[in-house]
């Protein structure tokens, strides 16, 4: 008779567990299957493709590895490679490091601070295009707001965006700046999670702003900068609006700035080779995929889960 009354009681344990689990996957379905149509199955098609030739849309023929070898020899590749690693070392440790900055300043009692925190966090509220056209009118060589102020101080006026010394510095400006008010507010989450006892153990042993900064914040406030990281790296390295926004394709400073996104863009949507723009996409996929995996291999020796 026990041993019915179990197997009754399992059997209503799983039955009301088969159906907790039909809810959840019926509560997550669209999630999968956006993930699945707009994720999955172009990356499917992406590596297809990067394996045809294409003359135009609709028109393939299969070529094996030909893209990726000529891929492996293409001077424009590799300056794209290298603009695009340019770019995003310079981002990423600049824009985490004054996002931090700013996170710990908004994270004390000042007054006014919401607004602040809504100040740093308009620029994510812009569309990308609206942000580069601001910028680009502000870096513009004849009537941009910099050079007037060069010119108000005595300085010589600067063409930033048509000169290849400074293109592509212009557009890491933007960068930073445009990524500046995501970083802080994941930041300041981080930053409210740590338990105010540890200051104030801190405090009673003398310790100073810049000990507890390295001691304290820095540590447990890691899992939340490594997070930051990996995000503002994928980000960086799929930079293509701020350049093709500032950036005219008639502009001689192109070939300093332009990056993989918009190498594949340029062979894909504009030269019709729809083959050989998958196969540098794949390239830069390949080259995300090892960076997040050295940089999850990493985090064992520098962020704090304890």
């Amino acid at each position: 008779m026990g041993t019915e009354l179990n197997k009754h009681k399992k059997l209503k344990l799983s039955k009301a567990k088969l159906s907790d689990y039909s809810w959840g996957y019926l509560m997550i379905a669209p999630t999968i299957l956006g993930l699945i149509v707009l994720n999955i199955w172009p990356l499917i098609q992406t590596f297809y493709l990067s394996f045809q030739s294409s003359a135009g849309f609709g028109i393939t023929q299969f070529v094996g590895l030909d893209n990726y070898k000529k891929l492996i020899g293409d001077p424009e590749v590799l300056s794209a490679t290298i603009n695009t690693f340019k770019y995003t070392l310079v981002v990423v440790p600049a824009g985490v490091f004054l996002s931090l900055i700013i996170a710990v300043l908004l994270n004390t009692n000042i007054r006014g601070k919401s607004l602040y925190r809504t100040i740093y966090f308009l620029p994510m509220v812009a569309a990308p295009a609206a942000i580069a056209m601001v910028w680009k009118w502000l870096f513009m060589s004849d009537f941009g707001l910099i050079n007037l102020i060069f010119k108000g101080v005595g300085l010589p006026a600067v063409n930033w965006l048509t000169s290849g010394g400074t293109a592509l510095f212009a557009v890491i400006v933007v960068g930073i700046w445009s990524s500046l008010g995501f970083n802080m507010i994941i930041l300041l989450a981080g930053l409210q999670e740590i338990p105010t006892t540890f200051y104030e153990a801190a405090d009673i042993d003398g310790a100073g702003p810049v000990s507890k900064f390295f001691k304290i914040t820095l540590p447990l406030v890691s899992p939340t900068m490594f997070f930051v990281v990996i995000t503002t790296l994928i980000g960086s390295l799929q930079v293509f609006d701020y350049i093709y926004m500032m950036i005219y394709k008639t502009n001689a400073a192109l070939g300093s700035v332009q990056s993989l996104v918009y190498l594949f863009y340029d062979y894909s949507f504009i030269q019709l080779n729809k083959g050989y723009g998958s196969a540098i996409i794949v390239w830069l996929f390949i080259i995300i995929m090892v960076i997040t995996a050295i940089q999850l291999k990493l985090q064992k020796k520098w962020v704090h889960y304890d």
